[in-house]
């Protein structure tokens, strides 16, 4: 695929450094993700294995954007220029007119509502006809609360803060499946911030001035994929 939409979810330089973390601290932070992670997907009726698996795959697929449509950006596109001086190098902004292109996120779109899917349909094959309806309803409790928190950015894309989509998603879940919200937790958490937060705000994509608008990718994949691992934790 075309490196212009396959990107790091943060800058280079942060990446390195968590990459260096991750590297120096991988004993402490495996058995510290290894207790949540087995937790969160044995509550969705995933084994450790599969919940593993999951995991890594959208991780790694957050840098992965599936371009979909180009639309016309009505806003000029800011870019980055390098120019030498005497052996210094000066970035400076540059403005263009151009087309930015709609992709959906891997890790962070694709992933998690292939989840949700498959738990609606475990639900519906096992005749828990509450839990079914009480998930469509958290689905449109969340995507409520992310439509209204989430905000255009200019050259960035749809920001949403990381904390409101999980406490949204944990509320429903309580209230509409007090006796088994993980499911309801997970699935509204998921498709109701992807809704909320990226598919209500698609008319607003083409006067943000961005190259590329991920769907559950950047800004939005801690809203999107970790929302619903945050909601079934604090459930």
């Amino acid at each position: 695929m075309n490196g212009r939409y396959n990107f790091l979810p943060v800058a280079l330089p942060f990446f390195i450094v968590l990459l260096l973390i991750v590297i120096l601290l991988w004993p402490i932070l495996f058995f510290l993700y290894a207790g949540s992670i087995v937790s969160v997907f044995a509550k969705l009726g995933f084994s450790p294995a599969v919940g593993y698996t999951l995991f890594w795959a959208a991780l790694i697929g957050s840098m992965i954007n599936i371009p979909v449509k180009k639309i016309r950006s009505g806003e000029p596109i800011v870019t980055q220029k390098e120019v030498s001086f005497y052996g210094i190098r000066y970035v400076i902004p540059v403005t263009e007119e151009r087309e930015t292109t709609i992709a959906i996120n891997l890790g962070g779109a694709i992933i998690p509502v292939g989840i949700s899917v498959y738990e609606l349909l475990r639900l519906l094959a096992a005749g828990r006809i509450w839990l079914f309806l009480a998930s469509i309803i958290a689905i449109v409790i969340v995507a409520a609360v992310c439509h209204h928190f989430a905000k255009p950015v200019k050259g960035v894309g749809i920001a949403i803060p990381t904390f409101i989509p999980p406490l949204a998603a944990t509320a429903a879940a309580l209230i509409l499946a007090f006796h088994s919200p993980a499911v309801v937790a997970y699935v509204g958490g998921t498709i109701g911030t992807l809704i909320g937060a990226d598919l209500m705000n698609l008319d607003k994509i083409s006067k943000l001035g961005a190259p590329v608008a991920s769907i559950g990718g950047a800004g939005t994949f801690d809203g999107i994929f970790l929302t619903g691992v945050l909601a079934v934790l604090l459930v």
